[in-house]
């Protein structure tokens, strides 16, 4: 509920996005781009190997904005995306996002939304605005 948030919170997740992931991500957007399933190919572009869709790193925010903060009942409206560097299968990231401005009037929040490599190198950063639930969502 926004009367609970404030500018400055934020929720941090961390995953490993799987080639069988990957996989499936392909199969259910239908982007079965050589860049993310051939080595052959994939070995004469810049990124040298096989690297995971931007679009899928970029929907990892939808499961803190959904689950765990604002959490079960938030709408998800808008969301920018710069990609800065390739994801490749196998990478561990911290998916972060940060409220940065709170309208309580008309009931939305904006955020920094950020993801890290392992080496701590920013790979994705963007902003996002959702709706929060105006009552707590239950189950």
């Amino acid at each position: 509920m926004i009367q609970t948030m404030k500018v400055g919170d934020r929720r941090t997740l961390r995953r490993v996005i799987t080639q069988e992931d990957v996989r499936r991500f392909g199969e259910v957007t239908g982007d079965t781009n050589p860049a993310h399933f051939d080595e052959a190919y994939a070995s004469t572009t810049r990124f040298k190997k096989p690297i995971v869709h931007g679009m899928f790193v970029g929907s990892l925010f939808s499961k803190i904005f959904g689950m765990n903060y604002p959490g079960k009942g938030t709408i998800y409206c808008s969301q920018s995306l710069t990609f800065l560097k390739p994801v490749y299968p196998g990478s561990p990231l911290t998916i972060e996002v940060v409220v940065k401005r709170i309208d309580v009037e008309k009931n939305r929040a904006y955020f920094d939304t950020l993801i890290h490599d392992a080496a701590g190198d920013l790979v994705v950063k963007g902003e996002a605005m959702v709706m929060p639930p105006k009552e707590r969502a239950h189950g």
